[in-house]
C-alpha cells in the first residue's frame, strides 16, 4: 500500500457541503448573466464600445469629446455601448441618447464609484466583470478609448490581447487624445517591442485620433469593403471567445 493510499479520506463537513452548493448556484448565476446580456443586446448591432474614466467631470475636455463622438456615431447609425456609470461613460451614453441610435449601459455592481447614469435606452447590470467584458467585445464593431484609469486600461489591453492572439476579430481600436496616450505607446514600442515581448506590427492594433469626426471616418474606412457585422468565419471565431 502506498503512502498516498494510507491517508484517511476527508469527510466533507456540513460547512464544506454548504460552500460547494453555493459555488454551484453561483455558476448558474454567471450563466444567467451571459444569457440575459446576449439576448438583450442582440438587436443593437452595429455598435461601438466607448471607454474612459468614471471620474471625469461634465465640463472636462474628455467628457465633451466623448459626448460629441458618441453623438456622431449614433447619428451615423451605430449603437453606443458604455459602462453605464458616471464620467466619460455618462458622456458616451448622453451623446448617443440624444442621437438616432440606441444608448446602451453595461453597469457593474461595485462598492464605490459606479452609479448608473440616466442616459440609457438599454441598461444591463452585471455582478461579474468577465461577463460584462465579454459583452463589450462580442457586440462591438469598434472600440473608442478615452483617457481613463485601471478599468479603461484593462478593457484596452483585453481587446488588444484577444485580437493579437486570434481569439477575436480585428476591429478598429481608437485612442482619443494623443497627449494622454502617446507616452504609453512610446513605452510599448521601447520596452515590449524592444525586448521582443510583442511584434512591432502589434502596435498597428491601435491608432490615435483626436478629432471626433475623424474617429467616425476611421471606423467607416475600416469597413468600407465589407459589412459591419461579423463575417461567417468571424462569427465562428466569436463563438469561442
Amino acid at each position: 500500500m502506498t503512502a498516498k493510499e494510507k491517508l484517511p479520506r476527508a469527510v466533507p463537513s456540513p460547512a464544506d457541503q454548504h460552500s460547494t452548493a453555493r459555488e454551484s448556484w453561483r455558476i448558474f448565476g454567471i450563466m444567467s448573466e451571459f444569457v440575459e446580456g446576449t439576448e438583450r443586446l442582440k438587436p443593437i448591432r452595429p455598435a461601438v464600445s466607448i471607454f474612459g474614466s468614471a471620474r471625469t467631470p461634465a465640463d472636462h475636455l474628455y467628457y465633451l469629446q466623448a459626448e460629441k463622438i458618441a453623438r456622431l456615431l449614433s447619428d451615423a447609425g451605430f449603437s453606443v455601448i458604455s459602462g453605464g456609470g458616471p464620467g466619460v461613460m455618462e458622456a458616451a451614453n448622453k451623446g448617443a441618447f440624444f442621437g438616432k441610435s440606441p444608448s446602451i449601459g453595461l453597469n457593474i455592481q461595485l462598492p464605490m464609484e459606479q452609479q448608473s447614469n440616466p442616459y440609457q435606452d438599454i441598461s444591463q447590470t452585471f455582478q461579474h466583470f468577465f461577463a460584462r467584458k465579454f459583452m463589450f467585445v462580442k457586440f462591438a464593431s469598434a472600440y473608442v478609448v478615452m483617457p481613463g484609469g485601471f478599468g479603461t486600461l484593462d478593457e484596452l489591453l483585453e481587446a488588444m490581447t484577444l485580437i493579437q492572439t486570434g481569439k477575436s476579430r480585428r476591429i478598429p481600436i481608437i485612442l482619443v487624445h494623443r497627449p494622454f496616450w502617446q507616452g504609453l505607446l512610446d513605452w510599448v514600442g521601447d520596452r515590449l517591442v524592444g525586448e521582443g515581448m510583442i511584434h512591432r506590427e502589434d502596435l498597428d492594433l491601435v491608432q490615435i485620433i483626436d478629432e471626433p469626426e475623424a474617429v467616425v471616418d476611421a471606423i467607416f474606412k475600416h469597413y468600407e469593403t465589407r459589412g459591419f457585422l461579423p463575417l461567417p468565419e468571424e462569427h465562428e471565431l466569436m463563438l469561442n471567445l
